[in-house]
């Protein structure tokens, strides 16, 4: 018992490293530092550049990815030790390999010049990785290990299924925020909510950065009906005090798009300026990563909605 806390706690230290690295890959972006060192793995043939200007941003996220690989690395290694759920051991691995890859790509990114469809590449994997060591921490805690506790879900669709369409919602809104961010669309509508003064933008204005610009609004739209039906959902279902984890997360969900959508807005009237840019960027995730906890506590927490091979390979 006393080991499995432990991991816990170890866990929850490496997401929240992973989540600090996605602070620092934003900061990259969003302030051009990309391309500030032009070699990889080393900086200018060195291990530790002078840490100026755009140096230090770039450099500033080498170090800090390095430090979640090793971090990772520690966390794979206790779980294939000590862990013998395969849900926990494939996730474990799924992380590994996930890192490194990412790393593969960060690479990528630099040696290429900034290929828009690697650098969406090297975002999209990051959100993955991040969710899968969320998962991790989540399958590992007290509130997961007291199991299943069956609490009647009647409606239609099932909480699990809106939470798991929601997420997937969110992902795909995330990786078409991050083809908006890697072609420098962020401002090809220069106004909002409206685009251009008007409800949709003319059509002398869709040029490809405008659609996809307006694709990114529209999703964002979309999401939020989704993430607004799934709380009031939960909500309800949890109001006589039952699920106070679901409620909690749906408290937080609600929160995290209300702070997502103003910060969408602050881009544009700021014209990108770097903290709500970047404050975007790890909302989003953090969007993410509670709708994955509320899915999968969801399956864990709720009567008729865990079945099948969900149901054994997350057993205790």
């Amino acid at each position: 018992m006393e080991s499995r806390v432990a991991l816990h706690r170890y866990s929850m230290f490496v997401a929240c490293a992973t989540f600090f690295l996605l602070f620092a890959g934003g900061l990259v972006t969003s302030t051009g530092s990309g391309l500030s060192v032009p070699d990889w793995p080393l900086s200018f043939g060195k291990l530790f550049p002078k840490m100026t200007g755009g140096v230090f941003f770039e450099h500033g996220h080498r170090l800090v990815a390095g430090t979640v690989v090793f971090l990772t690395l520690g966390l794979v290694v206790w779980i294939l030790r000590k862990e013998d759920r395969p849900s926990v051991r494939w996730l474990g691995i799924f992380s590994i390999v996930a890192i490194f890859l990412q790393a593969l790509l960060g690479g990528m990114t630099v040696l290429l010049k900034l290929p828009p469809a690697v650098s969406v590449a090297h975002a999209g994997l990051a959100q993955l990785f991040f969710c899968s060591v969320v998962a991790i921490t989540l399958l590992t805690s007290a509130t997961w290990m007291k199991g299943q506790r069956n609490i009647p879900d009647y409606g239609f669709p099932s909480i699990s299924t809106l939470t798991l369409v929601t997420l997937i919602l969110i992902y795909f809104q995330i990786l078409l925020g991050a083809i908006m961010r890697h072609i420098g669309a962020g401002l090809a509508i220069p106004d909002f909510p409206l685009a251009f003064g008007q409800v949709f933008p003319p059509k002398a204005t869709m040029t490809f950065p405008v659609v996809i610009h307006f694709a990114h609004r529209v999703g964002a739209v979309v999401v939020s009906i989704f993430v607004l039906w799934t709380q009031l959902r939960i909500l309800r279902l949890t109001q006589r005090g039952e699920g106070v984890e679901l409620r909690v997360g749906a408290w937080a969900a609600l929160f995290l798009l209300f702070t997502q959508v103003l910060l969408g807005g602050t881009i544009i009237w700021t014209q990108k300026a770097v903290f709500p840019t970047t404050s975007h960027v790890i909302i989003g995730a953090a969007l993410l990563a509670t709708h994955l906890i509320l899915f999968l506590l969801s399956k864990r927490f709720l009567k008729g909605v865990t079945s099948g091979f969900l149901a054994n390979s997350l057993a205790t």
